[in-house]
Formats: C-alpha cells, sequence, structure tokens
C-alpha cells in the first residue's frame, strides 16, 4: 500500500529549484534508520547508500528530484505588488488568480488588470507575464519590504487529496521521491545508490553533479511524465493515461533511452502480471537527460507515473499505478544491478 501521509508530507512541503531544504530533511529523518550512508553534497543532493543482501555487478544509482517549479520575487512596486519570475516551465494560463505562498510564510494571490478593463482582444489571450504580479496585502513598497526581499521563493499553495485518484502539489516529482523512499525502506537483493536531487526544473543540474560523484554503471530516473488523457485530446495526442500503469519511455527530447533496458522493464512487467505503458510521444524530459552523459557514459532508464496537469498548482496521479510502480521498481532495478540481463 502507498505511504500516502508520506507523500502528504512531501507534497505540501515548500521546495522550488534551489530551495529544497525542507524536502531534503523530510527524505533524510525517513531514510536514516535504513541507509548504509547519508551524504548531502555541495550542490544539495540527497545521495544515499542502501545495503542489499549482496554486491551488485552493476553500480546502479535511482534519481528522484525533490525540487518543484514556482516563482522567484525580482521587485516590489511602489504600491507594495511584487513582480516575479518564473521558476521552472510554468503555463502562463493557470497563474491569475492562483494563492500561493512567499517565502513560506506569506501568503499572496497572482493578480493582474481586471477583466471587466480588458479590451475585448486582451480577454482571448493569456495574460504576458510582465503583466502579472503577487498581492501580498501591502499597501507601499515599504511595507512590503518589511516582509518579502528580492530573491525570495514563491510556491503554489499546499494542496493534497487521496480520494479516488491522488491530487496534489508538486507530485512532480514528490511521487518519485516517496516510491525511492519505499524501496529504501525495503530490503533490497543488491547495493544500491539513491539520489533525492536538486535543480531539475531548471536544467537538471543536480542529477549532473551527483552522477559524476556517484559514477554509476547505470541509473532509473524515477520521475512523473505528462499524462493527457483528457477531454478534447485526440488519442494519438494524450501520451500516457492515468491508471494505465508506470510509463516507460524509449526516448524523449533529452534522451535516447537504453534499448536493453527498456525491453528488460517490459518483459519483467509482463512475467510479474504488471501493468506499464509506453509513452506515445518524444517529448519532455527529465534527470536522465543529464545522468546518460556523465563520465563515460551511463546507461539510462526512466520509469514514470503518469501525472495530469504538470507544472501546475496540482497534478493528478493514480492510486493503482503507484502501487504498480511499488511492484515493478525494485524488480527492474535487481535484475539491472545482477547484471544477468540487458
Amino acid at each position: 500500500m502507498a505511504d500516502c501521509e508520506l507523500l502528504r508530507r512531501l507534497c505540501t512541503a515548500y521546495g522550488i529549484s534551489g530551495t529544497e531544504d525542507a524536502v531534503r530533511e523530510i527524505i533524510r529523518k525517513e531514510v536514516e534508520p535504513y541507509a548504509a550512508s547519508i551524504e548531502t553534497d555541495p550542490s544539495g543532493n540527497l545521495i544515499v547508500e542502501k545495503k542489499g543482501a549482496k554486491r551488485p555487478k552493476v553500480r546502479l544509482m535511482l534519481d528522484a528530484h525533490m525540487d518543484e517549479v514556482g516563482m522567484i520575487v525580482t521587485h516590489i512596486t511602489d504600491d507594495g505588488m511584487l513582480k516575479f519570475s518564473c521558476v521552472g516551465g510554468i503555463d502562463r494560463r493557470v497563474l491569475c488568480g492562483t494563492p500561493v505562498v512567499v517565502n513560506g510564510k506569506y501568503p499572496g494571490v497572482i493578480g493582474t488588470k481586471p477583466i471587466h478593463l480588458l479590451k475585448s482582444d486582451e480577454r482571448e489571450k493569456s495574460v504576458p507575464l510582465d503583466d502579472l504580479h503577487i498581492d501580498i496585502g501591502a499597501s507601499s513598497c515599504e511595507e512590503a519590504q518589511a516582509s518579502v526581499s528580492l530573491g525570495d521563493p514563491v510556491c503554489f499553495v499546499p494542496f493534497f487529496d487521496e480520494g479516488k485518484t491522488i491530487k496534489g502539489k508538486a507530485l512532480d516529482d514528490r511521487a518519485g521521491c516517496a516510491l525511492l523512499i519505499e524501496m529504501i525502506r525495503s530490503d533490497l537483493e543488491y547495493d544500491m545508490t539513491f539520489v533525492f536531487s536538486v535543480q531539475e526544473e531548471v536544467g537538471l543540474r543536480g542529477a549532473q553533479t551527483a552522477a559524476y560523484r556517484v559514477a554509476p554503471d547505470a541509473a532509473i530516473a524515477v520521475e512523473t511524465t505528462t499524462a493527457a488523457d483528457i477531454a478534447g485530446i485526440a488519442e494519438e495526442k494524450q501520451v500516457c493515461r492515468v491508471g494505465k500503469g508506470p510509463v516507460l519511455s524509449f526516448m524523449d527530447r533529452g534522451t535516447i533511452y537504453d534499448r536493453e533496458y527498456f525491453r528488460l522493464a517490459k518483459q519483467i512487467a509482463e512475467e510479474h502480471a504488471i501493468p506499464v505503458q509506453v509513452k506515445e510521444a518524444v517529448a519532455g524530459g527529465n534527470n536522465a537527460g543529464a545522468i546518460h552523459k556523465s563520465r563515460g557514459g551511463v546507461r539510462t532508464l526512466a520509469v514514470s507515473l503518469a501525472c495530469r496537469y504538470l507544472h501546475a498548482p496540482a497534478g493528478v496521479i493514480s492510486h493503482a499505478d503507484y502501487e504498480s510502480m511499488l511492484a515493478l521498481l525494485p524488480k527492474v532495478a535487481e535484475a539491472i544491478a545482477s547484471g544477468e540481463k540487458g
């Protein structure tokens, strides 16, 4: 069973790229009783060594990123409004009227010119980022500066629900972090290295330094990936579907995945009656894009959860998909670490 309380704590923590401290502390406390060693490297990645029953023939690293998309304060206007830039790729169509939290303390709302003051042609367009601001209720620059400084992080308001589906802020990629934590808690057949990486959303930066430091032979990127199985999207454009199992990628915009590992994961899923699906687009990317190019090259696989509404205030994943990931990941990891397959 999924540990939804763990997932709730991870998703509701604040941690845009570069400010992952609170997420890292949650993870550290969860894995300490089970880890052979834990290190925070200069980039902020949490690197966890987990002992198994045997030494692996293939040194395997599993990665999930701790950071989430968000915003950062860049200017305070004379009337106390906060101007901002996005940290990571956010669709600005979701921003108007969205509640946010500045620096983990101060609630605000993203605002713009009222709709009844817009010209007819403006109503048909998404609002440019430069025309948006964050309203924290300050009436002057001085009042805002008493609470907020330039460079302060801005997160979407924490949200989590475990009803028929799991809905929450930052499921990308706190769901991947939770899956790795659950693996570390379990008994493993082989020694493995687990990396909870920083700054994926701004260019795969943490994974690049972690992969160089760990020097694995092989890696699995544990991620969420875009599901577009919603009304109005043609079937061939839906990429993957919530509830249809873990998603295996053959290629994205950053990586051509190891073909043998791709086939191995499909084979293991079939042998154990675990539902899986193949990502039906060459789109997006994840930390594999940095990991596979590290040092002399790393054989890389991505296993992802289908997630609707990535990089928005809340995403949606399936309970069944999460359970299938829990079943599939250790089997694939052990097969790779054994060196006997692929």
